[in-house]
């Protein structure tokens, strides 16, 4: 699949250092509080939220506050109703939303330098319900604490291109629902170029 960029608009990501007052409480920086319980002190940590509407990152290494919190106009329900016109997207509006996404998670990968170490590979926690049932699609057992790799990630969305190409969606165990299409795509993007080789998924606390 061809990803070349696209000549549609893309909004900025918005990041912040956080000030005490911009802390409120939010699902990434309960992932965030989560997965400081177990890391070392000292060591990053980050929690992610992929919403209908929004994607929330928050990282830092000091609890209870994140010191860096991200914002991206990106969403599964945002991303399908911009992009897509049918249940299974066709593989020319996959294309058009991988571009526009990309073009959105660059923007955040080039503010986020300066703000985090370098070197520091991430693995982001999450609590969110649509990332578990990416997960359960993408084969990954259940459990307390479930690792959705970025290779089984791939297999997902490759069965994704495979239905939008023609091949019946129950063939490949796929829901015909343009929101999922809508968050599978925008956690691609995040994993290939935020970017974060796996991440862990939890029950909510």
């Amino acid at each position: 699949m061809n990803h070349s960029r696209s000549s549609y608009p893309s909004a900025s990501a918005s990041v912040q250092a956080p000030r005490q007052d911009l802390l409120a409480d939010d699902p990434a920086t309960r992932s965030y509080l989560q997965a400081r319980r177990q890391t070392a002190p000292g060591a990053w940590s980050s929690g992610l939220h992929l919403g209908a509407q929004q994607v929330l990152w928050a990282a830092g290494a000091d609890a209870p506050a994140p010191s860096v919190k991200l914002s991206l106009p990106l969403g599964g329900a945002r991303t399908a109703r911009q992009f897509f016109r049918h249940a299974v997207p066709t593989p020319l509006e996959l294309e058009n939303a991988i571009a526009v996404v990309e073009d959105e998670v660059y923007v955040a990968h080039r503010q986020l330098q300066g703000l985090l170490p370098g070197g520091q590979g991430w693995a982001p926690w999450s609590a969110d319900a649509a990332l578990h049932e990416l997960a359960t699609l993408a084969g990954v057992p259940p459990g307390a604490q479930r690792v959705l790799t970025l290779e089984a990630m791939e297999r997902l969305f490759n069965r994704l291109a495979a239905v939008a190409e023609g091949r019946p969606a129950a063939h490949e165990g796929l829901p015909e629902d343009p929101v999922f299409a809508g968050t599978l795509l925008v956690l691609r993007e995040l994993m290939h170029h935020l970017p974060f080789a796996t991440m862990t998924l939890v029950e909510t606390p």
